[in-house]
């Protein structure tokens, strides 16, 4: 019955099953030994079994490479092959796991340890993989091996295949630009975009420019400083400037108001817009980024 409920839970994990779930399924060390002694289990990983025959399988190798531990997430080059977006060969499969410290080699694995999972993973497959945004910023920060060129094209597989979208990959890296690897995670989609996003501070900016792009309007400036004051969105051949308002900025009012005062001193056109319409009203954006247009 045991041997049943072990051949089961192996199929749906590409046939790999931990010590720890043997144990749940009611085994005991003797009978795990016993079952690997006359074939009935082998080793693959480090507390991780297989059913013979093992076949040298890719589903197989990250699924075990996920159950060598608790909150072990497939990451790096292995998640990116395993989400398809930038498939590679690999002499060994990379994890994260919670926790601090370099990375190391254990049996087959190299492990990251990382005290940023919260919100940053997922399931492929039934197997924990880090997300897209993540998979790409990690790519960018471990640099080994992965030249821009390839970084860039990865970004653009992985938009190509609906994984993620430009806008998530660099609201996901804006709010975490303080990460190793996010400068270089930025160019990259600079450079597949073409729009000028490595200054952004919120996704709400970052979609404002993409749709000026589209709709044929000239490319503003972002976040450059005016008169001694950083402005959003900006065109200096019209004096324009558009403030756009909501996320973790703008929250001063009185702030706003000074800064607009400023601008509007030195001869500039200020106008602001609801970040809430960048996604739902983009014709106010437009009409807004035009010298004729009006606010509404």
């Amino acid at each position: 019955m045991r041997d049943t409920r072990i051949t089961e839970l192996a199929a749906r994990q590409f046939n790999r099953v931990s010590r720890a779930q043997l144990r749940e399924l009611g085994l005991t060390s003797n009978a795990i030994a016993h079952r690997v002694a006359v074939g009935r289990l082998t080793i693959v990983e480090q507390g991780v079994f297989a059913l013979p025959p093992v076949l040298d399988d890719d589903w197989g190798r990250w699924s075990g490479a996920t159950l060598t531990a608790p909150e072990t997430f497939l990451s790096h080059a292995s998640a990116s092959s395993a989400a398809g977006f930038l498939p590679r060969s690999r002499r060994f499969e990379t994890v994260t796991r919670p926790g601090h410290g370099g990375p190391r080699h254990h049996g087959g694995l190299l492990v990251f340890r990382s005290r940023t999972l919260d919100g940053e993973c997922t399931e492929l497959d039934g197997v924990p993989i880090t997300t897209v945004p993540r998979t790409l910023l990690d790519l960018a920060r471990d640099g080994r091996g992965i030249s821009d060129a390839a970084l860039a094209r990865a970004l653009r597989e992985a938009i190509r295949l609906k994984l993620t979208t430009l806008e998530a990959v660099a609201t996901f890296v804006i709010e975490r630009r303080r990460r190793q690897g996010s400068t270089r995670l930025l160019r990259a989609v600079a450079r597949y975009s073409g729009l000028p996003l490595e200054r952004a501070r919120s996704g709400a900016e970052v979609r404002a420019v993409e749709l000026l792009r589209t709709s044929g309007l000239p490319s503003p400036n972002l976040n450059v400083r005016i008169a001694g004051e950083e402005a959003d969105l900006s065109w200096p051949e019209w004096r324009l400037i558009i403030e756009i308002d909501g996320g973790p900025f703008h929250l001063d009012v009185g702030e706003d108001a000074r800064k607009e005062a400023i601008w509007r001193g030195a001869g500039w056109t200020v106008r602001r817009c609801p970040s809430d319409d960048v996604y739902r009203r983009p014709a106010h954006l437009f009409r807004l980024a035009t010298p004729q247009g009006v606010p509404r």
